[in-house]
């Protein structure tokens, strides 16, 4: 899909059709994304330019914070320059405002609705745990079984904790073991017997299945839904 690079406010030309133009093309291609029910990256993409606006239109400033990851220090100390230089000068940074304002209302109607698209997999997915579910829960095993299809995905997944100034919050990380064909006798449960077996460091794993009740792309959407699921299932076992 067509990307919108990073600093688009500021890159390039600064000049209201243009930046128009930039922009209703990325969304449109944002448009297709979520009518074939692909939901990342864009979502998230989506979510990073809309508040980096919001920053913008409220401080006249870049906010390291905003940026993903990608974006190294010293890539955003030289776009601050950069800008910096625009907020001094009144008739670009007029054209900037402008671009905002224009922008604002566009972002939020994508992002709502990738929302509605996120809520309504969201709505057509369970979690359950496959077994007994150890005290320990940070890692373990995923099963993923999309619809239609009698294939479950294996993986192993770590959740990690972050803090910052403000919050703590949870990050996961996921591999792909393998995909098995489930059958009568290849249950969830006798799947996990045979991970345990074959994995010993792992001798008694936190296991849980992630089951769809609707046809969505696996890896732009079912799989980011899973994680994000299984991340607030896990938390809330742990409060």
């Amino acid at each position: 899909m067509q990307k919108l690079p990073i600093n688009w406010l500021t890159e390039g030309l600064i000049d209201f059709e243009y930046k128009k133009y930039l922009l209703l093309a990325y969304l449109k291609t944002a448009k297709a994304e979520f009518g074939q029910q692909r939901l990342y990256p864009v979502f998230s993409d989506l979510i990073m330019h809309y508040n980096n606006l919001k920053q913008v239109k409220e401080r006249k400033k870049l906010v390291y914070e905003a940026f993903p990851q990608r974006i190294t220090r010293a890539d955003f100390e030289k776009l601050e320059l950069v800008y910096e230089k625009i907020v001094a000068d009144d008739e670009t940074m007029q054209q900037i405002e402008d671009v905002i304002q224009f922008a604002s209302p566009l972002f939020t109607n994508a992002l709502q609705e990738g929302k509605t698209l996120y809520d309504f997999i969201e709505r057509h997915i369970e979690i359950n745990p496959v077994g007994i579910t150890p005290m320990y829960f940070d890692e373990g095993y995923l099963f993923l079984d999309a619809f239609p299809g009698k294939e479950t995905q294996v993986y192993v997944y770590r959740i990690s904790v972050f803090e910052n100034t403000y919050e703590k919050y949870r990050g996961i990380n996921t591999q792909l073991l393998h995909t098995v064909r489930r059958g009568l006798t290849q249950t969830h449960e006798h799947l996990k017997v045979q991970l345990v077996k074959q994995h010993q460091e792992l001798p008694n794993p936190a296991t849980f299945v992630v089951v769809s009740r609707v046809p969505c792309p696996l890896d732009s959407a079912l799989l980011p839904i899973a994680k994000r699921t299984l991340v607030k299932y896990v938390t809330e076992l742990a409060a």
